[in-house]
């Protein structure tokens, strides 16, 4: 299946470089906050079990807005840091009118999934949208042959290890759960979304010369 090349007269526009500082500027600032979160957790020894989805329980649907925002440890954290900037640059800066959709699906939609089907235990941690991304940008890039979405999601999974093994009940302590949610919601999303941030391409003379 042949790449198609971003054509760079987009790629390099003042306006697309804008929008990938953009995507930078707003990754890092939510990165920030999650350390920020966790480090106030730590340091005042807060509890984040209310912040958690606790499957059909009634306190656990607090957790459908706030679980991606803290951490079981500083070591959970760490773990979700680097390929969750990386993920979260590649889609907002590769896919912006597709994050006003994806953004909001794959962050309410893997926890109202554990809520309704998922064992018990606390469910907690950015990594539902670590596998959500990733799954989107790298869908998407397929679809659409964008071989710049290829590389980035790439990227994230090398970062992030054997990550697609984490949509299986193979490893304790995980929430395999709203990983395999979140992907599914993703890879949906990437196949209805595929008419959204089209970009012009590089077209070679024998193309035109073949119409």
């Amino acid at each position: 299946m042949p790449f198609e090349t971003p054509h760079p007269g987009h790629t390099g526009s003042p306006r697309a470089r804008a929008g990938f500082r953009l995507a930078v500027q707003l990754s890092l600032a939510f990165v920030a906050l999650l350390w920020a979160i966790q480090l106030a957790n730590a340091g005042l020894d807060l509890d984040v079990m209310p912040f958690g989805v606790r499957p059909r329980t009634l306190a656990g649907l607090a957790g459908i807005l706030f679980a991606p925002l803290v951490h079981a440890g500083f070591d959970h954290l760490i773990a979700n840091t680097l390929s969750l900037a990386v993920a979260a640059i590649a889609m907002l800066h590769l896919y912006p009118r597709s994050s006003r959709v994806v953004l909001p699906a794959i962050w309410l939609g893997p926890g109202i999934a554990v809520w309704l089907f998922a064992r018990g235990g606390n469910h907690v941690g950015a990594s539902g949208l670590v596998y959500g991304l990733a799954a989107y940008v790298f869908a998407a890039g397929l679809i659409r042959r964008d071989r710049r979405a290829i590389a980035a999601s790439l990227l994230v999974a090398f970062m992030y290890g054997a990550s697609v093994w984490g949509v299986l009940p193979i490893r304790p302590g995980h929430s395999w759960e709203t990983h395999l949610a979140a992907a599914l919601i993703a890879l949906a999303l990437a196949a209805l979304l595929r008419d959204r941030d089209t970009v012009p391409r590089v077209q070679y003379e024998w193309e035109s010369e073949g119409v």
